[in-house]
């Protein structure tokens, strides 16, 4: 258990900031997701051509004054926690700094600032801002599946990729260049065309036996598409049911969300989460 350096400004601040528990943070998140929504139209509005200029002036001017708010808010968010560098290197801290990183970058780097539509990925929050903590338990439960599928998705996915360099190499050596097939990895790339059952259309068999083969790869490509789902299907319904309920609560220490209920001190550095 680590004690806690921080002054009560920073409790509070911290308690506005990343937590959605409290009317106070509540509004705050909100208010930063309406921010987060009209930074994101702005910057798709202004790839937008045939618009009166004032509007484009409007856009960048909007553009700057929520970048900086978000730099404001990226700052506070580091001060606030006794050390910074779990939340600065962690996901939202990533996610949080590609927000406010395009715009300064187009600066020095011209048409950069569209990268600024990234920062939708800070809308992942409204599942902590909405308190739907049930969501939060069943993202763990696929969180879990996933960690139990990675074994045989990683051999399934090799299995896939073998069938496809067999069956592109057998392509190239029947259909040949007449028909598109200028190189075996341009069979390859046909054969995961073809087998994921996206179809292009760029590159087709002409000869019988080509076609063959190629209705063979067509068939297999809806059992494999069914394949990847069924294990982690499986997986998921292995996770237990009973698992504890999870809030909404981030460690004043580290920032780790994912918190139990129950639970006095973070799962990940064994802060105190609720001081008395």
């Amino acid at each position: 258990m680590n004690p806690s350096t921080l002054r009560p400004w920073q409790k509070k601040l911290h308690e506005i900031i990343y937590e959605a528990d409290t009317t106070a943070g509540k509004w705050f998140d909100v208010i930063l997701l309406l921010f987060i929504l009209a930074s994101v139209l702005f910057v798709m509005l202004e790839s937008v051509r045939g618009l009166p200029e004032y509007w484009y002036v409007f856009f960048v001017r909007a553009e700057w004054v929520i970048t900086v708010l978000f730099t404001i808010e990226y700052i506070l968010r580091i001060i606030c926690i006794n050390k910074p560098r779990h939340y600065i290197f962690s996901f939202y801290g990533l996610v949080d700094l590609v927000a406010i990183f395009p715009l300064y970058l187009s600066l020095f780097i011209s048409g950069t600032a569209a990268l600024a539509t990234l920062r939708a990925l800070r809308l992942l929050r409204v599942f902590r801002i909405l308190k739907i903590t049930r969501y939060m338990k069943e993202g763990h439960r696929l969180k879990e599946a996933l960690k139990l599928s990675k074994p045989k998705i990683l051999v399934f996915l090799f299995t896939v990729l073998i069938v496809s360099m067999i069956a592109g190499t057998l392509m190239y050596l029947v259909e040949g260049e007449a028909s598109g097939f200028t190189s075996i990895p341009k069979g390859i790339y046909w054969c995961i065309v073809t087998l994921t059952t996206v179809g292009f259309g760029d590159i087709t068999p002409a000869t019988p036996l080509g076609q063959f083969i190629a209705s063979i790869i067509m068939i297999m490509g809806y059992g494999i598409i069914a394949v990847p789902t069924g294990i982690v299907s499986v997986a998921y319904a292995k996770t237990s049911i009973l698992e504890p309920e999870y809030n909404t609560q981030s460690c004043p220490n580290c920032s780790a969300e994912g918190q139990k209920d129950t639970a006095s001190f973070c799962w990940n550095c064994g802060h105190q989460l609720h001081e008395h």
